[in-house]
């Protein structure tokens, strides 16, 4: 006689997270390059297809955006200090696209801080979640 033991199988399913979570992640992780100043981790967030649209001029390009951002980055630091993002408004536009509308603040030593609005047009891809378009003012 053969006895066969079957041990209950546990299945757990994890909640992916959802979008707007690890978008939220993504640009945590971008503007703690920015304050570590790691430019490469900095733009790690955009595609490399991405174009960038700020002060009346247009980048085409992760690296073309990163040489934008160069001059800000001296040696292990940033010269415009701390950099936060808050969320002022999303939208949804289909499983891989999302608009991010946020509140810019650079918080330099001893100054006041600069903040603006931005635009951000995520994708998700094989990397994940994506700036495939950045207005800034």
């Amino acid at each position: 006689m053969m006895l066969t033991l079957l041990a209950p199988v546990v299945l757990v399913a994890t909640a992916a997270a959802s979008p707007q979570a690890e978008i939220e992640s993504a640009l945590t992780t971008s503007a703690a390059g920015w304050d570590d100043g790691n430019l490469e981790r900095f733009v790690a967030i955009y595609a490399d297809d991405a174009v960038f649209v700020s002060g009346g001029k247009i980048a085409r390009g992760r690296a073309e955006i990163a040489k934008n951002y160069a001059k800000s980055f001296t040696g292990a630091a940033n010269v415009r200090d701390r950099l936060s993002i808050q969320p002022v408004a999303w939208r949804t536009l289909s499983k891989v696209h999302v608009l991010f509308v946020g509140r810019w603040t650079l918080a330099p030593a001893g100054a006041a801080p600069q903040t603006g609005l931005t635009t951000l047009l995520f994708e998700r891809r094989k990397a994940g979640w994506q700036i495939i378009s950045d207005h800034s003012s």
